[in-house]
């Protein structure tokens, strides 16, 4: 009803136009009423025509012309051309307009409509000052400038202000953290998440795991595993084989195998990896477990993990293990026992560096360990010959005394009574010499 009549307004404002001899009083309020009436029909370019054809008419008072000046400056703004109303707006309040605060709101809503947001910041300022109480609007407007206009100083100050109004905003601890970490402030950020966590505000997985992640990346990796393992165990971050290899990977960081075998495991069966098998025989191998190790290692070789490295590690443990056996005991012809667990265990260290594959990265490193063991044993064996010769010179040493002694007063005594072993073997070798040169 209301658009009806308004049409049949606007068919007698438009006759009322075409009348001759109008003066410029009567233009500027026959326009001013086409306006009005446009504006009631929502068609705002039609009414900002007619309001500008008022003011060109002539007929109008400096101030009526001011105030429609005000009028046509919102109509563009409400009518998609934030930017031209807001620049007429500016311009009318530099020409004597005196802003209310509803058109400072005005000017920071179109020229951030516009995407202007260099424009819109003085009055957003403004706005903000001039509010009382402020709220949490006022706040976000100036947030969200400082943070697009790329001011991280002001927009740290705001955020400061927002945290203590309202703390228990995790997504203004969010802004906070990452400023800091975007300003080169890894550290401070790293403090304000491991607060929030502390205090029980990160709840959401992409939450804990970069608290996880910053642990780890401030070289702490135990700390990060018992994190990552308490809020898998509560439901908060998934297990899946992923976390389960984070998890483990963290604790070997961290040195503690006997922690991260067990995940190993768990998650080298559930992935079926030969990599995790590998990871699973390596934890193993830093443990000394060298059977369980050996067994991962086969595991992931048959999964087509690099056997190279793979019979590389296993030998190494071999030889950790035989390095651990005692020394054998010199046989008295100058060798050592055959079948003790010193040689056996060298042997199948051997034997696993001969696995090594020839094309192997590795093989070079396998035949220096094969040399080196062979060196090792060659060295007992002839420490051992060293040993029987040395005991050998000192008896005959001894011999020769009490030999000496026994032609001057008939008494053969030995200084060491466990060099009468010797006796035949002396006697065999000088006593032979000695008739030589008496038949001589």
């Amino acid at each position: 009803m209301n658009a009806n009549k308004n049409s049949e307004a606007l068919n007698l404002i438009n006759k009322a136009l075409a009348l001759p001899n109008l003066n410029p009083y009567e233009k500027s309020t026959i326009y001013q009423m086409q306006g009005q009436v446009n504006y009631e029909l929502n068609r705002y370019p039609d009414a900002i025509r007619s309001f500008e054809n008022a003011i060109s008419a002539g007929g109008l008072l400096p101030k009526e012309k001011s105030n429609l000046r005000l009028n046509i400056a919102q109509l563009l703004i409400a009518s998609g051309q934030p930017a031209r109303g807001a620049q007429m707006m500016e311009d009318w309040a530099r020409n004597g307009g005196k802003l209310k605060p509803k058109h400072i709101e005005y000017l920071w809503q179109a020229w951030s409509q516009a995407e202007q947001y260099d424009r819109a910041l003085p009055w957003a300022e403004k706005w903000f000052n001039n509010a009382n109480p402020k709220e949490r609007k006022h706040f976000d407007l100036l947030n969200f400038l400082y943070n697009n206009l790329h001011m991280p100083g002001k927009q740290a100050d705001i955020v400061k202000q927002m945290i203590v109004r309202w703390p228990e905003d995790l997504t203004l601890w969010n802004t906070w953290k990452s400023m800091l970490a975007n300003g080169g402030r890894e550290q401070e950020a790293f403090e304000v998440t491991k607060m929030l966590y502390l205090g029980g505000a990160l709840t959401k997985p992409k939450d804990l795991e970069q608290v996880v992640q910053y642990y780890g990346y401030y070289e702490m990796p135990y700390q990060a595993a018992e994190i990552l393992k308490r809020e898998m165990n509560r439901g908060r971050i998934p297990q899946t084989s992923e976390k389960l290899v984070q998890l483990s990977n963290l604790y070997r960081q961290a040195r503690e195998y006997k922690k991260a075998i067990p995940v190993l495991e768990k998650a080298a069966q559930s992935a079926g990896s030969a990599k995790l098998f590998a990871d699973l025989g390596e934890a193993l191998f830093n443990e000394g477990s060298c059977d369980k190790a050996e067994k991962a290692f086969k595991k992931a070789m048959n999964l087509g993990y690099d056997k190279g490295k793979s019979w590389m590690l296993i030998a190494n443990c071999r030889y950790d293990q035989a390095a651990k056996e005692p020394r054998p005991k010199c046989t008295k012809e100058g060798g050592i026992p055959p079948g003790t667990q010193w040689e056996e265990k060298r042997k199948q260290a051997i034997a696993a560096f001969d696995n090594v594959p020839s094309s192997s990265s590795e093989a070079r490193n396998a035949r220096k360990w094969k040399t080196f063991i062979l060196a090792e044993k060659k060295a007992v064996v002839d420490r051992c010959v060293f040993k029987v010769n040395l005991r050998e010179q000192q008896c005959f040493a001894d011999i020769r005394r009490a030999k000496k002694a026994e032609f001057l007063d008939g008494k053969f005594k030995l200084t060491d009574p466990t060099c009468q072993e010797f006796v035949p073997a002396w006697e065999k070798l000088y006593e032979q010499k000695i008739g030589a040169k008496k038949k001589g």
